[in-house]
């Protein structure tokens, strides 16, 4: 995972990744850059990679992290079922405004699964195949969503290890897909039958196992603050809110226009420093101050190439503010006085 800089501009790969539209200078007095913030803001604007364990469900463990951080509210990115371990993204407090747009990340998972009779590796690997791309669904019986046929894409397929009549395969799909009547549905193909027997997730998005912890990880490292005043292992475990969005195309705003977006105001060609290359219209974006906190998501109006020409005019629709107003001075309030 990419880790941000202390000053954007000093990103080994800025002059590739950003058009300048306007340089710019940040005010320290006001603002934190988020691996600075204290203890308290750090926890409120963090997230942390569970390692779920089999036997609770994603919800059980979304509560026990909220008890042990001692915080309001928390929120996952994308269900895991009881039997199923692994990766669990969990959003605390004001990241969990970001939980919405990560549920739809495309996933990974390590499977396997039994069939119910002989097949020869060959068969099995040719009926996999044909499971790759576009696939109809129908939710099982004992999901919450509504039992409507559904597409899904399978990105990827690939066989890791058979023995017997066991197969150990990984799968990358996209966000919805449903494992469990994926093996089921092999096993009808190929003739015989098949369950899914274990299921891992090994990523989600940009969250693999590299960053992924246990809850007595987690426990432990709370603890340790709390009673030692030792913060490190927290803030190795829980990362700011900004990392969960870094491949999301960036621009870089002026102090002066922060406060304006945490009031509900859309972003004007003025307020524009740094337009990140990959930055196409209609798209998300993600709007950063220069201390790399995130200040808002929103809908870009145009091409990267078009912001950066354009003198005046919105050119993001706003559509979630994240950080909290009074963060960064008043400066439109003055300039409408």
């Amino acid at each position: 995972m990419k880790i941000l800089t202390k000053d954007i501009t000093k990103e080994k790969d800025f002059e590739e990744r950003f058009y300048v539209k306007e340089e710019g200078s940040t005010d320290e007095s006001y603002g934190c850059y988020p691996f600075n913030r204290p203890m308290e803001e750090y926890i409120r604007k963090g997230f942390v990679v569970i390692d779920k364990p089999m036997g609770p469900s994603s919800h059980e463990v979304v509560v026990w992290v909220r008890r042990i951080l001692n915080v309001q509210k928390t929120g996952h990115t994308g269900t895991l079922d009881p039997r199923v371990t692994g990766v669990l993204p969990i959003m605390i407090e004001d990241a969990t405004k970001l939980v919405r747009i990560l549920q739809g990340s495309e996933k990974e998972y390590v499977c396997l699964m039994r069939l119910h009779g002989d097949v020869r590796r060959e068969e099995v690997e040719r009926v996999l195949k044909l499971f790759e791309g576009k696939i109809y669904q129908r939710p099982p019986l004992k999901s919450a969503v509504k039992k409507r046929l559904r597409v899904r894409t399978i990105y990827k397929i690939e066989i890791l290890e058979i023995e017997g009549r066991d197969v150990l395969f990984k799968v990358t799909t996209e966000a919805g897909t449903y494992i469990r009547k994926l093996c089921t549905d092999i096993g009808e193909v190929l003739g015989c039958g098949a369950h899914m027997q274990e299921l891992r997730r090994t990523r989600t998005g940009i969250f693999d196992e590299s960053i992924c912890y246990t809850l007595h990880d987690l426990l432990d490292a709370y603890v340790m603050w709390r009673e030692e005043g030792e913060e490190k292992y927290l803030r190795q475990i829980i990362k700011p809110m900004e990392l969960a969005v870094i491949n999301v195309p960036k621009i870089v705003i002026k102090d002066t226009a922060v406060d304006a977006i945490c009031h509900g105001a859309d972003l004007t060609a003025k307020g524009v420093l740094y337009i990140e290359k990959t930055v196409k219209k209609d798209g998300l974006v993600a709007i950063f101050t220069l201390k790399n906190e995130l200040v808002a998501l929103g809908k870009a109006l145009m091409d990267a190439e078009d912001m950066l020409k354009v003198r005046s005019g919105i050119v993001v629709d706003v559509t979630r503010v994240i950080m909290e107003r009074g963060t960064y001075p008043s400066f439109w309030k003055k300039a409408t006085a």
